[in-house]
């Protein structure tokens, strides 16, 4: 019996669309659902070198909890490349310009490092109100604990 491998008409076949609520839930929580939706580990079709994920939704971005006092501590850190160039800004003034950023950054730093991460990280779409306009794509509801 050999190792089952996915192929390019299965995958393209077995795409779905998947929304998560992020009011109230933890940043990480959120973050590594949609990793593991995104990579497709959650299939039984899941081979590690092809994009078998699915797309991800998320919605109230805004609300999202961050635990201790990472509001305040937690850094996001931008360097253009140029001498004296490192932009340091808290989760806080983040979360009030651009608050799809928090959710952005987890989950893109749970996905490989690669042009395969980058497909993955296509797929995602992250909002920070309640709507959304994937509705014709009928995505499916995701509970995340």
């Amino acid at each position: 019996m050999s190792t089952f491998m996915a192929t390019e008409q299965l995958v393209l076949s077995n795409n779905q669309w998947h929304v998560i609520d992020a009011h109230d839930k933890v940043l990480g929580r959120i973050a590594t659902e949609a990793a593991r939706l995104l990579q497709g580990k959650h299939k039984a079709t899941y081979t590690p070198f092809m994009n078998t994920g699915d797309h991800v939704i998320i919605i109230n971005a805004a609300t999202v909890k961050l635990t201790g006092r990472k509001e305040d501590q937690k850094i996001y850190r931008q360097h253009s490349g140029y001498e004296g160039g490192l932009r340091e800004t808290r989760a806080r003034v983040v979360r009030q310009k651009h608050p799809e950023r928090l959710i952005e950054d987890a989950v893109h730093g749970m996905l490989p490092k690669t042009k395969l991460g980058a497909a993955m990280y296509r797929k995602l779409k992250v909002y920070a109100g309640s709507d959304h306009p994937h509705t014709a794509q009928k995505p499916s509801k995701r509970e995340v604990a």
